[in-house]
């Protein structure tokens, strides 16, 4: 009989040991950092510490966020990066006081993400990278005081208008999102091309002096050179299919 599998164990925290890892800010405010301490979820005795500023449960194995965090009304700072978070309860829009919130490297899409994140009228900082989000609510466009958002690594096509409106917003990463051109950019580009096309001008050689003739034709020369090595390097072309039935394809935590 082949043996069973067992779940990983997560490891257990007490109160004392989570209170011996508390530490005061500068400016005098509670820290409670217990990442790194392969916490399989919230521990449950920390509702005895609720007064804390600053919670940081990152780089555990944390599948869901329980609803009583709304009972930290003094959190400022909320860091669950790097966990295996599904879902964001809607209970997290009680934090009024929170001011950075970093869910980023989780497993998040745009059904985990509540409507109630709109209640957070203090945020300054959303870090929702390195998640699978591919839309965004348009209610966050509603956090007037945020200055930066990290969109980066998701599955976004685009970005809510809204957030783009944020009279605050000082930085928005939203790299390596499969974005695309909005019409005016499309438009944009195509401009571009027709003026760099009728900037060009074809020159007679009859025209040239003898040194710009010798100095095209050595890069000609070198041209014919190149084309006549099968150089590894430079990428073959691959055949074009004209058949419309024939389908054309390209190929594209911690």
């Amino acid at each position: 009989m082949p043996r069973k599998k067992h779940a990983p164990k997560g490891k257990k925290l007490t109160l004392t040991a989570a209170k011996n890892t508390i530490k005061i800010t500068i400016d005098g405010r509670k820290r409670l950092d217990l990442s790194k301490r392969r916490l399989l979820a919230f521990p449950k005795c920390l509702l005895n510490l609720c007064d804390v500023a600053e919670l940081d449960l990152s780089r555990n194995s944390i599948k869901k966020v329980p609803e009583w965090i709304e009972k930290f009304q003094d959190l400022r700072l909320l860091d669950l990066h790097s966990n295996q978070i599904e879902k964001l309860p809607e209970s997290i829009g009680q934090l009024q006081n929170l001011l950075f919130l970093n869910v980023s490297n989780n497993k998040l899409t745009e059904k985990g993400l509540p409507v109630e994140l709109n209640q957070l009228k203090k945020l300054r900082q959303l870090n929702l990278g390195l998640n699978s989000i591919k839309v965004l609510p348009t209610t966050i466009g509603a956090l007037k005081d945020l200055e930066e958002v990290g969109l980066f690594d998701n599955k976004l096509t685009k970005v809510p208008p809204g957030i783009l409106e944020l009279p605050k917003l000082k930085k928005l990463n939203t790299e390596r999102n499969p974005i695309l051109p909005t019409k005016e950019e499309m438009e944009a580009e195509q401009h571009e091309a027709i003026q760099r096309t009728q900037s060009f001008h074809l020159v007679s050689e009859k025209d040239l002096c003898s040194s710009c003739v010798n100095m095209c034709q050595a890069e000609r020369s070198k041209l014919n050179k190149w084309k006549n090595i099968d150089n590894p390097l430079v990428k073959k072309k691959k055949p074009r299919f004209t058949d419309p039935v024939t389908p054309n394809s390209t190929g594209k935590k911690s």
